[in-house]
């Protein structure tokens, strides 16, 4: 059974946890782990929503938990211990989440957790090259062992299955100026990116560039204003890292995993920190509550003509907006305030039968399955 109102609130006491992970009260209240059940942690980090699912399972739960940096595992060697016979971990991107998972037998879980972007850990740690307040190389893979040669072509790499094979180094040193504006524009929502491409393709001709403070020292340097709320390198590191990890690809492709896998009751939780990747999660939710729901913007022309038949839903959304963290969250982890989490859940059975329907409620149907048309 799902937990009380009252289990819900009840402080989570995380042993050893040095990194708060982000609404971790919210995760656990939404995702509701009930005893014995089977969950996917599919961005291990630091392990704090982990321990926090593992303490509400029991002992018959189980967790796989997937990371593509192979360092999170290895900082938590402890927790991976402690709970050795609950907790599988897994080096793989979590596009790979239905792959992995059947590899081992699972076909269904109860509930799927993605808290997207990079970790406190991974910029505090320079020579990931994450951060632009301290000087590292120009590195921004989540994969260190994924290699980094150079890619066959200057322009934004295609969409593939095994992320990878980029540095952000290799990015602004090779890469044209109008694929440098792409990338910042698009990836970064940066709106001075022609200007910003420019400027990085007539530096590198005399100094390539190498390290993050060299990066952030140019964009200091030509971005206008003296008085933004960001730093004039936010936006182009967001969208390196975007582009060395294909963040973007791999999150469309776990979100569909995560809800193939979801058994009856089951529930997915996203937390995501920029706004590309929350209309990402917000539109993938809706289409799944809502298959006829066009993917943007209303119908127009000979759509307007076509007349979809109604389905039985197969998911509820469980955040009509989404939550954020309170300012106490904020005050004690700043890193936090742009979080933004959104939640769904697969409806069981489907459905009764529709409003409307004539005759007396013992002659109508039974409940349909969902995905079925009215």
């Amino acid at each position: 059974m799902r937990q009380t109102t009252a289990e819900k609130r009840a402080p989570l006491a995380i042993p050893g946890q040095k990194h708060r992970a982000v609404l971790l009260q919210e995760v656990v209240a939404t995702l509701a782990p009930i005893p014995g059940g089977t969950y996917v942690d599919a961005t291990f980090g630091d392990g704090g929503h982990t321990q926090a699912i593992l303490q509400q399972i029991g002992p018959n739960g189980r967790v796989f938990a997937l990371d593509r940096d192979q360092t999170a595992f290895q900082r938590n060697a402890t927790l991976l211990e402690h709970h050795a016979g609950q907790l599988t971990v897994i080096h793989t991107p979590f596009s790979q989440l239905q792959a992995v998972l059947a590899e081992r037998g699972v076909f269904a879980v109860q509930g799927v957790l993605f808290d997207l972007g990079v970790s406190s850990r991974q910029l505090d740690e320079p020579e990931r090259g994450f951060s632009f307040q301290a000087d590292g190389p120009l590195d921004m893979r989540m994969d260190q062992a994924v290699d980094g040669s150079a890619p066959q072509t200057d322009r934004p790499p295609p969409r593939q299955k095994s992320p990878g094979r980029l540095t952000a180094a290799l990015i602004v040193n090779t890469f044209d100026k109008d694929a440098l504006a792409d990338i910042f524009f698009h990836w970064g929502e940066e709106r001075h990116a022609r200007r910003i491409a420019a400027a990085i393709v007539a530096d590198r001709q005399t100094h390539p560039f190498t390290t993050t403070r060299q990066l952030a020292s140019l964009l200091e340097r030509i971005m206008p204003g003296g008085h933004a709320a960001i730093h004039p390198a936010t936006r182009v590191f967001q969208a390196l890292r975007i582009a060395v990890n294909r963040e973007l690809d791999e999150l469309q492709d776990g979100l569909r995993a995560a809800l193939d896998l979801l058994a009856d009751g089951g529930r997915a939780v996203v937390i995501s920190f920029h706004s590309l990747e929350d209309r990402m999660v917000k539109q993938r939710f809706r289409q799944a509550v809502d298959p006829l729901l066009p993917p943007s913007g209303p119908l127009l022309g000979p759509d307007l003509l076509v007349q979809p038949r109604p389905t039985v839903p197969c998911f509820r959304l469980l955040t009509r907006k989404p939550l954020t963290p309170g300012p106490e969250e904020i005050a004690h982890n700043p890193r936090s305030r742009s979080a933004r989490m959104r939640a769904i859940e697969r409806l069981t059975g489907g459905a009764k039968q529709p409003a409307g329907v004539p005759g007396p409620a013992t002659l109508r149907q039974p409940a349909l399955p969902c995905g079925t048309v009215l």
